[in-house]
């Protein structure tokens, strides 16, 4: 059974548009390759016939597995996110209680997830200490050298 998965409206059009560069675009070239690999003669010893094959089968289950996930992604209402504890979309202000460091991060679906832009999965180590806390809570992150924890400071939209 498929699990659903929470996206913004942009996060979701983003695997749309994936999607549908998959089958429209790398669907057909791929044909074109095994095409042309067939017109070469014998198959049996053909290296670039089968290299065509084991791409079309790998982008065969990239594209099944993309639109599956469509398939079971909901948007979720921004104007319904509670700010009083941390949620997917929301906005949190954290400070390492080791070292002071303050950082902000956007808990977004696994998908959206792009350090660079803030924005961590909630699926990620992290993602899954600080769901539920509520500002001024302690989160205790498990991380592969250890326990980090975290103080929640603020939690925005």
């Amino acid at each position: 059974m498929s699990q659903l998965r929470y996206y913004t409206e942009e996060g979701l059009k983003k695997l749309k548009d994936e999607l549908y560069q998959l089958k429209s675009v790398e669907r057909p070239k791929i044909s074109n390759q095994i095409a042309e690999a067939r017109d070469k003669g014998d198959l049996s010893e053909n290296a670039e016939y089968d290299a065509a094959k084991e791409a079309q089968g790998l982008l065969e289950a990239k594209i099944s597995k993309m639109e599956e996930i469509v398939g079971n992604a909901r948007i979720i209402d921004e104007s319904q996110i509670d700010n009083s504890k941390v949620l997917i979309l929301s906005k949190v202000k954290i400070k390492n209680t080791t070292n002071g460091a303050q950082m902000t991060y956007t808990l977004v679906a696994e998908n959206e997830a792009n350090l660079k832009e803030g924005k961590i999965s909630v699926d990620s180590p992290i993602g899954r200490g600080l769901l539920g806390k509520k500002v001024g809570d302690l989160a205790d992150v498990q991380v592969p050298n250890g326990i980090m924890k975290f103080e929640i400071l603020d939690i925005t939209r």
